[in-house]
């Protein structure tokens, strides 16, 4: 039988699973399964949109991005392919076409 997580309101160990959620039957509270994942200490990295990010996955750019030092800009539509997540502010590094290898933040990328 796993563990299941107890209640963050009120630390009640008598939490229980419904559908997509746990349940506490002490107090009512209801938090879903996915903020246990997350709060977990796994960092997990989200585009604009909110999809999870993985490494190998396709981004597209949805901004247009000046690149530092230099006069080039990644314009809006670039997809991006093979993105690796890193710790740091520039949570994705990557390779576009023409620019070569730089950082880019989560914020400004949409999933493919």
């Amino acid at each position: 039988m796993s563990a299941l997580p107890p209640c963050p309101v009120c630390g009640s160990s008598f939490s229980y699973e419904d559908g997509e959620q746990f349940v506490c039957p002490e107090c009512a509270h209801e938090w879903p399964k996915q903020a246990v994942v997350e709060a977990s200490g796994v960092r997990v990295i989200k585009d604009a949109n909110g999809n999870v990010l993985q490494d190998g996955d396709s981004v597209t750019v949805i901004k247009d991005l000046k690149v530092k030092g230099s006069s080039l800009v990644v314009k809006v539509g670039t997809k991006v392919k093979n993105i690796r997540l890193v710790d740091g502010d520039h949570d994705i590094d990557c390779k576009i076409d023409g620019i070569g290898a730089m950082g880019l933040k989560s914020e400004f990328v949409k999933k493919a």
